[in-house]
């Protein structure tokens, strides 16, 4: 993994905010994409020239936060408790670190109010000494979308939208938090064929 976390393509959050920034987006079977099956997107930017998400329910199998930090060198301290996530096919040695807002860093993105966006390599330095966010995941890789590509997916009933949800982002992972999120439609699974877009 590269020892420079931060993405080579710099990111910002819109002034102003299209729908999904901030929003969880839940796969259907309409996705059509193996690498996207039964995923869960954190939408961190959604503006007119596109959008950027993080996969926060999909563990990077046979990598823990441990591992991440010893291939960067950084002695843990504290036992790190994060999970590490597979964020999606985009600049995929690139760590994306998710975490409450307690902890702010310059290069930290207010995504909204309860979840905030971190790519400085510090903020792992700041984890293993016990001094980073309460609560924390790192995505390699991400999710991008063009302008309008998305919006196109959404027309396609690809992926349903729905409130952000502490537990999902930050606590769930695999199949399990899919199902979680899909609950919270009070929609069954199964019925996801017919069902689609904006929640």
């Amino acid at each position: 993994m590269s020892d420079n976390i931060a993405p080579s393509t710099e990111f910002s959050v819109s002034s102003t905010p299209y729908g999904l920034q901030g929003k969880l987006l839940v796969a259907t079977p309409h996705i059509g994409d193996p690498l996207f099956e039964k995923s869960v997107i954190y939408m961190c930017l959604h503006g007119e020239d596109g959008a950027m998400g993080v996969v926060v329910n999909h563990s990077h199998h046979g990598l823990t936060f441990t591992e991440v930090l010893e291939n960067l060198s950084i002695d843990a301290n504290v036992p790190p408790s994060g999970r590490v996530t597979r964020g999606g096919p985009v600049q995929e040695q690139r760590g994306f670190v998710l975490h409450s807002p307690d902890y702010q860093h310059d290069t930290t993105i207010k995504v909204t109010d309860e979840v905030c966006l971190t790519t400085a390599v510090e903020i792992l330095r700041d984890i293993a000494d016990g001094d980073g966010p309460a609560d924390y995941l790192i995505a390699l890789g991400c999710s991008q979308w063009s302008a309008g590509q998305l919006e196109q997916e959404l027309e396609a009933n690809a992926w349903i939208s729905i409130e952000p949800d502490h537990e999902l982002i930050f606590l769930s992972e695999n199949e399990p938090a899919w199902k979680q999120a899909i609950a919270k439609l009070g929609i069954d699974p199964g019925q996801l064929a017919s069902v689609g877009g904006h929640a």
